[in-house]
């Protein structure tokens, strides 16, 4: 199941985590305070940058019918899309730069080049998915309703098909973050589902209404002859930014390390435990500046959850900080490679696309799913610069876990700082011992089954032996009784 408790699974005491929470705000109000007119310079060149390259990007799509033209402006154009969709529609819709009180550059104004609406979109992404982040049940980001990520999830036959479904969520990713964002305005509003007519159709027909006609019909008329050209281009810029953006968004959000919770975890949740939730809910990918700014800095997803309404271009900096404390309170800060990050996605997609019985984990231990039932019933071995670890209670029920993991927690004092090496001891090694032991379970198994095999081997030639002596004396006594006759 998903995590229930996460004191108790991060290995940290109310008092770490309301100390961590402190230092947290800290650093939100040192970049606010920071605020000025660097950042603004810096959207504001971003902005300029975005609308010249789209502009030379539409120019050369006058002369599509020539295939270098036509490559050259498709390219441009995925790129004008792709920074207007990352790093200004998506931070400016969440408040980022609303402290500038500039009218054009503010969440309650920009309207984005996406089929679905500004506001339809914040209702849904800035509040349902950053205040639920990653609990089953509450955040619906959690795979978009088409897609199963947990083994908290029940497997239903429809998710066989998951892996297609999955290749057409991303081709048509922004149809389908907007019709996810209807269904949750129509949620929020109390409206019915199948009502055309509703206020969140006509507002989401309206704007899907537009940038079909820009993209297809005004933009491409414009050109002339190059019409259909400049359509296939469009098409293509598209599809490229859909792409880009859903790539980026799963890396964020869920290769292994990206957690999961229960609604348990949700009640009566402190500040402290909130960001704590973000730090072990999200996964950065490693960029640069140039892939900062293509993935509108989602690259650093662990600092856009801990602080969605700061500026993007300070998330670098803030990164460093936040490392440091996963450090102080060792903590996992869960990072790869674009590639790497994809692919664990990718693979949880297919892999919870099978029934539970076909799969060999755990709701509990598995990579893309785990709670902190994985430590229960583990004995970790003395380790070089760490006492040994007694196992932890197995839970009769979830209060009953909270319960006896909190009072385990306090009895062999888990949580606080190693007397030999003086680091404090939490979450990470407590990863990293689980691993050491399940490796030494799996190599005492593998010689339990080396001796087991050998055993039986041993009992099957001397079954062969006796069966061969039965033989021989039944046929000895034979031979004997046809002489005698």
């Amino acid at each position: 199941m998903a995590i229930t408790d996460i004191k108790t699974f991060a290995h940290l005491t109310e008092a770490d985590i309301e100390t961590l929470g402190h230092e947290l705000d800290a650093i939100r109000r040192d970049v606010e305070q920071s605020l000025g007119a660097r950042d603004a310079k810096y959207i504001r060149r971003v902005i300029r940058s975005q609308r010249v390259l789209e502009a030379a990007a539409r120019a050369t799509l006058f002369g599509s019918k020539n295939k270098w033209a036509w490559l050259a402006g498709t390219a441009m154009l995925s790129v004008a899309k792709i920074i207007e969709n990352m790093e200004l529609g998506h931070n400016i819709s969440h408040g980022q730069w609303d402290w500038m009180n500039d009218p054009e550059i503010h969440s309650t104004t920009w309207e984005w080049d996406m089929t679905g609406t500004s506001p339809q979109w914040k209702r849904a992404h800035n509040y349902s998915h950053h205040t639920y982040t990653n609990i089953v049940g509450m955040d619906d980001d959690l795979g978009f309703g088409i897609l199963r990520m947990t083994r908290d999830e029940e497997w239903k036959p429809i998710n066989l098909l998951q892996p297609a479904a999955n290749l057409v969520l991303a081709a048509l990713f922004e149809w389908g973050i907007a019709l996810h964002d209807l269904d949750a305005a129509k949620e929020q509003l109390g409206v019915e589902k199948a009502g055309f007519f509703s206020e969140p159709n006509k507002a989401f027909w309206k704007k899907a209404g537009k940038q079909v006609a820009k993209d297809f019909v005004i933009y491409p008329a414009l050109t002339g002859p190059a019409w259909k050209s400049t359509l296939k281009a469009n098409a293509s810029a598209n599809l490229i930014r859909n792409l880009w953006a859903y790539a980026v968004i799963f890396c964020g959000h869920f290769p292994d390390g990206a957690e999961k919770f229960a609604q348990e975890q949700f009640e009566n949740e402190p500040q402290g435990e909130w960001y704590l939730r973000q730090m072990l809910g999200s996964a950065n990918f490693e960029a640069g500046p140039v892939m900062g700014l293509m993935s509108g800095n989602l690259s650093y997803q662990i600092e856009h959850h801990l602080f969605p309404d700061i500026p993007s271009n300070r998330y670098p900096e803030v990164s460093l900080k936040v490392r440091a404390l996963c450090d102080k309170y060792d903590l996992p800060y869960t990072t790869g490679s674009l590639g790497k990050q994809y692919l664990l996605a990718f693979r949880t997609i297919h892999k919870l696309a099978l029934p539970d019985q076909w799969l060999k984990r755990t709701a509990d231990d598995a990579p893309e799913t785990s709670s902190e039932r994985k430590f229960a019933g583990i004995t970790l071995p003395a380790m070089p610069t760490m006492p040994t670890m007694p196992s932890m209670p197995t839970p009769p029920n979830s209060e009953g876990w909270v319960a006896s993991g909190n009072e385990w927690l306090a009895e062999h004092n888990w949580t606080g700082v190693d007397p030999v090496t003086g680091q404090r001891r939490g979450l990470r090694s407590a990863i990293q011992e689980v691993k050491v032991v399940l490796r030494q379970k799996m190599e005492h198994e593998k010689v339990v089954l080396r001796e087991a095999k050998v055993t039986l081997q041993e009992k099957a030639r001397a079954e062969k032996a006796l069966l061969q002596e039965k033989a021989q004396r039944e046929g000895f006594w034979t031979r004997k009784l046809r002489r005698n006759r």
